[in-house]
């Protein structure tokens, strides 16, 4: 634990059940993600603000019942303000369960949201962070894109203030990432095509992150209609539908954007509620009924205990030091 600073604390009382890890889970890249503790009772979580590098605490010892928050670091205060929309605050199932309650969604859905009353879709306001985590993500397995995401927060993230446990660290920032050089990215093992992309995006990250505290618009057609973030995010060259969905269903707790392009997803959709394994396009024909709350579909599925069957051989992981 490092030297006590000043803490902020706050409470949060949600207005139903909420599990930790399966509402947080979401935001963490592999076991070893250097910007998270998570387990049933608390979690750590060291970030940046638009006022400065914060750690959170979040205790939650049971699943009814209030949340204790405390925060350190220089954006403490925006921290505690924004921690309730991490538990749900912003998230509202008010519309998705009268359906169930009308019969609109599959029998498996309804009974999965019965046996996960706890699960919410945490809103962290942090557009870059996941940004970058999901340009890592393309294209590779995870255990590729985790160890991008630890060695970029080891070698150029800050250590979280305030007495955090050790080793929880900060993501680094914009500035941070446009200094690397090609050698550091070879070092992460991220190949040219990606690392492009991040410089792409880190060139754009201030003026998006104007979106970060803006609502938005389920009733525009993803990457398509101007004057949205997800058009934003798309004008930037290696961005498209998969890494805008990724983002924004951490960055807005996105109750719609599906992961379109996924390696895994439309066959594991298809076989779950068809039997059968289908196409990206059929897989939004399938689930367009149930917009605006795809993605909770999505969601509620992954906590199904169903699992795709797998064809073909394993995807090797790939060595970039060397391109």
């Amino acid at each position: 634990m490092r030297n006590m600073q000043k803490s902020w604390s706050a409470s949060f009382t949600p207005s139903g059940p909420v599990s930790l890890t399966k509402s947080l889970g979401i935001l963490r890249r592999g076991l070893g993600d250097p910007t998270i503790r998570l387990s049933a009772s608390e979690a750590w979580l060291a970030f940046a603000t638009p006022l400065g590098p914060a750690t959170l605490h979040i205790s939650k010892p049971t699943l009814q019942g209030a949340a204790d928050f405390q925060a350190w670091g220089p954006g403490a205060s925006w921290a505690l303000d924004s921690a309730p929309n991490l538990l749900g605050a912003q998230d509202d199932w008010n519309e998705f369960d009268q359906g169930l309650q009308e019969g609109i969604y599959p029998e498996i859905i309804a009974r999965n949201r019965a046996e996960h009353p706890d699960v919410v879709l945490p809103k962290t306001g942090r557009i870059f962070e996941h940004a970058v985590g999901a340009i890592l993500e393309q294209r590779v397995t995870g255990i590729e894109a985790n160890h991008a995401w630890r060695w970029l927060i080891h070698r150029f993230g800050q250590p979280a203030p305030g007495p955090a446990p050790q080793g929880l660290k900060i993501f680094p920032s914009p500035l941070d990432l446009a200094q690397m050089q090609r050698w550091d990215w070879q070092q992460a093992r991220v190949e040219g095509q990606r690392a492009t992309t991040i410089r792409k995006f880190v060139q754009v990250a201030g003026a998006i992150n104007w979106w970060a505290d803006k609502p938005l618009n389920h009733a525009k057609p993803a990457a398509k209609a101007p004057g949205t973030l997800e058009a934003a995010l798309a004008s930037v060259p290696g961005i498209g539908p998969w890494t805008i969905a990724e983002t924004l269903q951490r960055s807005h707790g996105s109750s719609d954007h599906i992961s379109v392009g996924d390696f895994h997803l439309a066959h594991f959709v298809g076989q779950v509620l068809t039997g059968k394994r289908i196409t990206d396009p059929q897989m939004l024909a399938l689930l367009a009924p149930y917009a605006p709350h795809r993605q909770r579909v999505v969601r509620l599925l992954m906590l199904s205990g169903e699992r795709k069957q797998s064809f073909g051989p394993r995807y090797a992981p790939l060595d970039h030091r060397q391109r």
